[in-house]
């Protein structure tokens, strides 16, 4: 890959890639979930299961976010942002499949 391809918006193979992973991710997730809740249900010690319980809602929102994903890659606007309607560079969605901003969109939402 080129530099310049960094920046470019993302292709359709890039895109399909990007599905492969984002649904291997997904599995397993769903596999982490089903675990921490099999683990919450068994029975630890209230400190223990306070951890548990913050893992599980942590693992929930990381499911979420992942099929949030895919639903934008089902849609056509996964690689778009979600402001501004602008390309999500390739380099951007190698590092953080999950982006929803551009970098300058993203930008302005942290120093709101």
């Amino acid at each position: 890959m080129t530099t310049s391809d960094e920046f470019t918006a993302i292709s359709e193979p890039q895109t399909q890639a990007m599905r492969a992973d984002l649904e291997e991710q997904l599995q397993w997730r769903e596999v982490q979930l089903r675990d921490l809740r099999a683990a919450v249900d068994g029975g630890n010690d209230d400190t223990a299961r306070l951890a548990l319980l913050a893992d599980v809602a942590a693992t929930e929102r990381a499911v979420a976010e992942l099929r949030r994903a895919l639903e934008r890659i089902e849609e056509g606007s996964y690689g778009r942002c979600a402001d501004c309607a602008g390309a999500i560079p390739f380099g951007r969605l190698k590092i953080r499949p999950l982006a929803r901003y551009c970098i300058a969109c993203q930008r302005r939402h942290e120093t709101r």
